[in-house]
């Protein structure tokens, strides 16, 4: 069963972002994070709408969106805050991450 957590938290605007995206998918408003190996920095941040939590997936909710992170990225994102900034350079979602010790110009990867 999936578990609520407050150790890492969904913005409003990343909220509404993820709701938007979602309702014109025709799929829930569930937003997972997770963090895979390379990118330029050593890991790197991996976004998608999910069907459902799975069973080991901590969960956090924002006016309602959901974002889902498995057990072991929780253990690399922990405290870490999800973001959506547009900017004259694009838009995207931004991971605050206080465990990074670095990361890449973009924000997609980071080392700890």
């Amino acid at each position: 069963m999936a578990t609520s957590i407050s150790e890492i938290a969904l913005t409003p605007a990343a909220a509404s972002r993820v709701a938007a995206i979602a309702e014109r998918q025709n799929k829930p408003a569930i937003l997972r994070l997770s963090v895979e190996g390379g990118g330029c920095s050593g890991f790197q941040y991996k976004f998608g709408l999910a069907d459902a939590p799975a069973e080991d997936d901590m969960v956090s909710e924002t006016d309602g969106v959901r974002l889902v992170v498995d057990s072991i990225s929780l253990d690399l994102v922990r405290g870490a805050q999800v973001d959506y900034v547009e900017s004259l350079g694009g838009a995207a979602f931004r991971v605050e991450n206080p465990n990074a010790a670095s990361g890449c110009g973009c924000g997609t990867s980071f080392s700890v």
